[in-house]
């Protein structure tokens, strides 16, 4: 399994932050590397079990994950987990708010876990050292984005 983790302060009200990162479909505006996501179960509040569709590029190969919200303790922790039939993938992502000089700040602790299934499996000390750039290009980029939108 591959994991990267980042720790990343963002200079706005947690409430925002949580709220802004629930809905998976905002991973098109924050996450470098994907190109699409749509809601799959339809409309309505957030809950546990709610299921996305995400088309992601990686190395110029696109690849697609239906996932599905595993964990969500509002303003706390957030898990998304996304299949498909070589990788199983994980968005765990916890929250704290801290005080700042001009306001309140939010502090992230973003997880991501990658667990390859089958022959793919062999790849996985080859991909290792791909994942650590796009994690910080991926709080670069959600730094960016929150303290622009929120």
């Amino acid at each position: 399994m591959i994991t990267v983790e980042r720790e990343v302060v963002i200079e706005r009200p947690l409430a925002h932050v949580f709220a802004y990162l629930s809905d998976f479909t905002h991973t098109e505006q924050w996450d470098p590397g994907t190109v699409t996501t749509v809601r799959t179960d339809g409309d309505g509040p957030l809950v546990v079990g709610a299921t996305f569709h995400n088309t992601s590029e990686y190395r110029g190969r696109r690849t697609e994950l239906d996932y599905r919200v595993v964990r969500l303790d509002p303003d706390e922790h957030l898990t998304f987990t996304g299949v498909n039939k070589t990788v199983e993938a994980t968005d765990d992502l916890t929250f704290r708010s801290e005080p700042g000089e001009d306001g309140e700040h939010t502090v992230i602790t973003y997880r991501a876990h990658f667990r390859f299934k089958g022959v793919f499996r062999l790849a996985e000390p080859l991909l290792r050292k791909g994942f650590q750039p796009i994690a910080d290009d991926t709080v670069i980029q959600l730094k960016r984005t929150l303290e622009s939108l929120i």
